[in-house]
């Protein structure tokens, strides 16, 4: 597999915003250092050179870097005069150059897009059980946008700072960076993260954006996407919960799309879209937690007490059990998988456990 160029050239993990106030933070120090060290230059000539008290050395370099006109505390010689004027020069090229960049900054907005950049990195430290979405492309977009219609909690990653204005831009936490580098899925905070989706254009960024992650948080659900056939086996055997191609996929609907379209319109009404009535979740069986571990579904009354139907049931095993009936048994460590209205599956959480913390919510009505 050949590594592509953007991971050879090594991205810059910061924005071009967040660069330029860096430098521009880096240069008022410098020139505040620079003013710092003329004054003291000027109040030890003074002192030492000349013989007088250090307060007295020390108003005079003050009054002669501020140009404020006031005359010589103690008559000076023609050497005390020439270190005056060299004295004089050093301070207004000093506070010049400390002018220059302030007005800068003022007039780049640089202190206000500083203020910006750390309350959003305030707000990425304060995420917990969050998703990240690794480029914002096509599918990045779409991805962000059944996110936001499930009230998911995500960060975005993209290299290209156009890409990450775009997200900004509607609302979304996003950091420029190269996702495939360990610095970069820890700013997002990865350890804290419960699910990572990589949808970079390359297979190869996306295999090495999966090894960091699984690296750095090991229990992370990884969703990985893939363009070949060979790159989806890798992708599998490098640890990716699931791997998506939308090429085989979309070949997959569109197929299913023209045999059996009115199933295609059902199945796409209750997974995507804000104005679904049907929603579907997964609930885990937890014998600790859960109260109808080891009964059947009829014991268990779910339907009559959620109006929540059971599509489906995942055994611990990995075995399917598909349409359960009311002799089915629920086993600790099964997983659900229920439809009903966003009320419903609200109703059924208070019996179950649901895999993720968030439930869908109701559909806004304008």
């Amino acid at each position: 597999m050949v590594v592509p160029n953007s991971i050879n050239s090594l991205i810059n993990t910061q924005s071009a915003i967040e660069q330029k106030y860096q430098r521009l933070q880096k240069e008022l120090i410098a020139g505040a250092i620079a003013l710092g060290c003329v004054f003291l230059i000027g109040t030890l000539w003074y002192a030492l050179v000349e013989g007088w008290r250090w307060l007295d050395a020390a108003y005079m370099t003050m009054s002669t870097l501020a140009t404020v006109g006031f005359g010589e505390i103690h008559p000076l010689g023609d050497r005390g005069r020439l270190f005056t004027i060299s004295l004089i020069i050093m301070g207004v090229v000093s506070i010049g150059y400390i002018v220059n960049r302030f007005t800068e900054a003022l007039i780049q907005g640089y202190f206000q897009e500083g203020r910006r950049l750390a309350q959003q990195r305030r707000l990425v430290d304060s995420l917990v059980s969050h998703y990240i979405i690794c480029g914002f492309g096509r599918t990045g977009r779409q991805i962000a946008l059944e996110f936001e219609a499930e009230g998911i909690q995500f960060v975005t990653i993209d290299s290209e700072l156009q890409q990450v204005q775009e997200a900004q831009q509607q609302g979304y936490i996003a950091v420029q960076g190269d996702a495939t580098l360990d610095d970069t899925l820890l700013k997002v905070g990865i350890e804290r993260a419960v699910c990572l989706v990589a949808a970079l254009p390359s297979d190869a960024e996306n295999l090495y954006t999966l090894l960091s992650a699984k690296t750095l948080n090991p229990g992370i659900r990884a969703i990985v996407r893939a363009s070949t056939e060979e790159a989806l086996k890798k992708l599998q055997r490098a640890g990716a919960d699931a791997v998506v191609s939308p090429y085989i996929t979309g070949g997959r609907r569109m197929a299913a799309a023209a045999l059996r379209p009115q199933v295609m319109d059902f199945v796409d009404g209750i997974l995507t879209g804000t104005d679904r009535a049907f929603y579907m979740e997964e609930f885990l069986i937890d014998p600790e937690t859960c109260p109808v571990a080891g009964q059947t579904l009829r014991e268990a009354r779910l339907r009559s007490q959620s109006g929540a139907l059971v599509l489906a049931i995942r055994r611990p095993d990995g075995s399917l059990v598909g349409g359960p009936t009311g002799e089915t048994q629920l086993l600790p460590g099964d997983l659900l998988i229920c439809m009903g209205t966003a009320e419903q599956l609200r109703h059924l959480n208070r019996i179950l456990e649901p895999i993720r913390s968030q439930l869908p919510r109701p559909p806004k009505h304008t």
